[in-house]
């Protein structure tokens, strides 16, 4: 049986922003982590959905029509198709539950482009 998995401990284990650490898996997906800080770039995801929960801080995520602002505890799933751009002016803790095989900067690609790690 594996451990369970103490999410606290796993943030502790990393320091860098916008680089999703994979801490559980379920079926075909992932159980992601990261630490957010400033803006991302927009971006959309043509084939999935894209969940955000917020576990510390403020994230706010722009879309091309307003802006959904999360706090603690607070979970915004965007549709998939839709372009975003998530934005966090302090350090934010989130969770996201996607495909494996998701890529953090969906169709829009560049330098922001992050491999999934294992914690």
């Amino acid at each position: 049986m594996p451990d369970a998995v103490n999410i606290k401990d796993k943030f502790s284990q990393f320091t860098e922003h916008w680089q999703p650490k994979r801490i559980a898996r379920l079926n075909d997906y992932d159980v992601r982590i990261a630490k957010l800080e400033g803006e991302f770039v927009w971006h959309a995801h043509e084939d999935t959905d894209e969940m955000f929960l917020v576990i510390k801080g403020d994230l706010k995520i722009l879309l091309r029509d307003g802006e959904v602002n999360l706090s603690e505890g607070e979970i915004y799933v965007v549709p998939r198709g839709v372009e975003h751009r998530p934005v966090a002016d302090k350090e934010c803790h989130i969770m996201m539950i996607e495909p494996s095989d998701a890529v953090n900067t969906g169709t829009a690609g560049g330098d922001r482009t992050a491999s999934v790690t294992d914690l």
